[in-house]
């Protein structure tokens, strides 16, 4: 039986232990396993028996994860017998999942982004940044890190098709909001189209879209997983559950494009920002109005996996849905 059609609530104790054992002696010498998919979007119902086999594979192989991924906020609200996520908010729906079955971290998949068609219709588009804002508060209040999988096909065929800007900004938008990993959905064509493996089971030009992303988030993602996140913010762009941003970010910050800017502090008191060009369509160029020291502010290069100098008086350039990171010293 696949886990995903497992009602875990309806196994025994012995029967749940029985399972649990027989996936780590089949897995005991592959060293590619780091944990065990259980459940895939499940409903609150499925709470209560997700949390037993949590906890039972804590037990039984505290060095393996236990993988669920949750729903995203626009799945249908209610009843149980009525809904997917059968509570009456999203946010209700995150808190139970966290206190009720203790989980290493939170998953959520959100394809908003090609189904707004490429952020052209502004309430989906919303809905996508809004989820952001949502996991992310759950995952602070509850200190888990988190991860979002973003499409990488063509969701549905009356949708956009994956393109460089398009899944960069869903990377970098993960990121800039505090996200510790991003998936991607789905690698191989399936039921799909325009997959990174087509299917022939050949490489298709998403796949170097992808390749190329992916480059980049090896070198900017171990840097952000050495912070902590501070806020995020919208510039020239308004979602719910976005704070104002404040004004030391606002007089600082000169930009006609929208933008998002995550806040993020290190380890030694260093201040960083990430700023998302939030369009689809134009370049970004932005302006930064700093008083500091020749030096002080530096750039992260997503070519040499190094900080290089900010040039004062220099405008920083974004391209559709591209993201930087920057540290104050």
């Amino acid at each position: 039986v696949l886990p995903n059609q497992l009602n875990w609530k309806e196994l025994s104790d012995r029967q749940l232990d029985e399972m649990m054992q027989r996936w780590i002696a089949d897995t005991a010498d592959d060293p590619a396993v780091y944990g065990y998919y259980l459940k895939d979007e499940p409903g609150a119902a499925d709470f209560p028996g997700l949390a037993r086999a949590v906890a039972a594979l804590k037990r039984l192989a505290p060095d393996k994860i236990a993988y669920i991924n949750l729903f995203p906020n626009y799945a249908t609200l209610g009843a149980n017998d009525l809904s997917q996520l059968q509570t009456d908010t999203f946010e209700e729906y995150l808190e139970r999942f966290c206190t009720e079955v203790q989980p290493p971290f939170i998953s959520y998949d959100n394809y908003q982004v090609q189904y707004s068609m490429d952020l052209e219709n502004t309430a989906i588009a919303a809905s996508y940044l809004t989820n952001l804002m949502q996991v992310r508060s759950a995952a602070l209040k509850h200190r888990l890190p988190w991860r979002q999988i973003v499409s990488a096909n063509q969701i549905r065929p009356q949708t956009t098709i994956p393109s460089p800007a398009n899944l960069a900004l869903q990377a970098y938008t993960s990121l800039a909001a505090g996200a510790n990993c991003i998936d991607w959905y789905t690698y191989y064509q399936g039921g799909y189209a325009y997959a990174p493996v087509d299917g022939r089971d050949e490489r298709s030009q998403t796949w170097y879209y992808l390749a190329e992303i992916n480059r980049q988030l090896q070198l900017v993602g171990p840097q952000l997983n050495t912070l902590h996140s501070l806020g995020v913010y919208l510039l020239n762009h308004t979602a719910p559950g976005y704070p104002i941003a404040p004004l030391a970010i606002q007089d600082t910050i000169e930009c006609a494009n929208p933008l998002m800017v995550g806040s993020f502090g290190g380890q030694e008191g260093e201040r960083y920002g990430m700023l998302v060009n939030l369009s689809l369509t134009h370049s970004a160029k932005i302006t930064l109005k700093l008083a500091i020291a020749e030096g002080c502010l530096q750039m992260f290069s997503t070519t040499t996996g190094r900080y290089l100098p900010f040039l004062a008086g220099k405008p920083l350039w974004l391209t559709a849905g591209q993201g930087m990171l920057l540290r104050a010293l």
